[in-house]
């Protein structure tokens, strides 16, 4: 039996002033769909063109979450090499507080509003969210659930992340996350899915995640947004 209570997560990071046309594109196609984005952003401390779009689409209902202060910053306590934007990974609360602070005054500056909390590579340390609920943030979304940072509630889905694979590897990939988003959404819950603005220049990942977009609503998921998940709950 098909669920009705499929609710389907599309979020886009990388939005950058070379990716911005791709982005622009990627929410047009959306809005066709009458399905919402969740942009992953980047706390700036410029007013620029990315910024200027973030806030448009924020004003037009989509979600804006903050994607963590500074990826090239590596932390300087852990004892194994995390990788690249792994930023919020492992930090103890102290240092997650340090950059949060940095992160909501960039915010501030900019007149970015965010709904919650989504760590580079979907990784939060216990430490961050202890930052987090220190900081006013109700929302984290990592990469196996979304968590309520008010009530304690973790709705576990995990992240269909649609990345560049080999050329060997890509296809096949494609198709196993396109059937992970169906049998998602048949199941109810949370759809979630997730590409990086850079991976929208190859064609066949931009189809193939339209495509999983495409058939999450033929199973009935509805588009939402990690925003609107703590609206709902506190309604």
């Amino acid at each position: 039996m098909v669920s009705v209570e499929a609710r389907l997560l599309v979020s886009l990071s990388g939005t950058t002033p070379r990716t911005l046309h791709r982005c622009a594109d990627l929410a047009a196609e959306l809005e066709r769909r009458r399905v919402p984005l969740s942009i992953l952003h980047v706390a700036r401390t410029e007013s620029g063109p990315v910024t200027a779009w973030v806030r448009g689409r924020a004003a037009a209902g989509d979600s804006v979450l903050l994607h963590g202060y500074d990826h090239r910053v590596a932390p300087t306590h852990r004892a194994v090499q995390l990788g690249r934007k792994a930023e919020f990974a492992a930090l103890p609360a102290h240092e997650a507080r340090l950059r949060l602070i940095a992160a909501k005054a960039a915010l501030d500056t900019t007149g970015v509003t965010v709904d919650g909390f989504a760590p580079p590579r979907w990784l939060a340390s216990s430490g961050t969210l202890q930052a987090l609920r220190e900081h006013g943030f109700t929302l984290c979304a990592d990469l196996v659930s979304v968590r309520d940072l008010v009530t304690g509630e973790v709705r576990r889905a995990r992240v269909q992340e649609f990345a560049s694979q080999s050329h060997r590897t890509e296809t096949v990939r494609c198709f196993a996350l396109v059937l992970a988003a169906a049998r998602a959404a048949r199941r109810g819950g949370l759809v979630r899915l997730d590409i990086d603005a850079v991976d929208l220049a190859r064609p066949g990942l931009r189809q193939a995640f339209l495509d999983a977009v495409d058939v999450a609503l033929e199973n009935r998921a509805f588009g939402s947004t990690y925003g609107s998940l703590r609206d709902t709950a506190a309604a």
